[in-house]
C-alpha cells in the first residue's frame, strides 16, 4: 500500500498498488472484469474512479471502497481549489443564515390563532376545528 495518498492522484495510487502487488494493468483489468482501457485511463488520469470501480478495486485489494472514493474526491477537490474561475464563482455564493427566534411551524400556528380571533374571519375546517 502506498505510504501517503493525501496529495496523490487516483491513478498514481492505483499504479502504486499495481507495483506493490507485482501485477500489470492488463491482469488487473481481467481480474476486475473490466476493459483494459478502464484501468489504463484511470492510471493516466483520463478517467475517474467511479463508485462501481471503487467497489471492484476494494474487493480485489481488500480495502474499503471508501478508500478509493476518498482518493478520487480529494483529487477533484484539489483540482477545483486551484481553478481560479471556479474559486471566484464559489466566493460569490452567500453564506446561509439560520433564522433567529421561533421556527416557521410555530409562526404559522400563531398566525392561524391570530386569524381565528379576528371578527368575521373564516373558522378553520377539519377535525381539529371541531374541538
Amino acid at each position: 500500500m502506498p505510504k501517503s495518498t493525501k496529495s496523490q492522484t487516483p491513478g498514481a495510487v492505483l499504479q502504486s498498488f499495481i507495483d506493490d502487488y507485482q501485477i500489470n494493468a492488463f491482469s488487473l483489468s481481467k481480474s476486475l472484469n473490466v476493459a483494459y482501457q478502464s484501468v489504463t485511463h484511470i492510471i493516466s488520469g483520463k478517467a475517474r474512479i467511479s463508485v462501481q470501480m471503487a467497489l471492484r478495486l476494494a474487493q480485489y485489494f481488500g480495502n474499503p471502497a471508501k478508500f478509493w472514493i476518498d482518493i478520487q474526491a480529494m483529487s477533484e477537490i484539489n483540482a477545483l481549489s486551484t481553478d481560479k474561475k471556479f474559486v471566484a464563482a464559489i466566493k460569490k455564493i452567500p453564506k446561509a443564515k439560520k433564522p433567529t427566534g421561533k421556527s416557521k411551524a410555530n409562526t404559522l400556528a400563531e398566525k392561524r390563532k391570530k386569524a381565528a380571533k379576528i371578527p368575521g374571519a373564516k373558522k378553520p375546517r377539519g377535525k381539529k376545528a371541531k374541538k
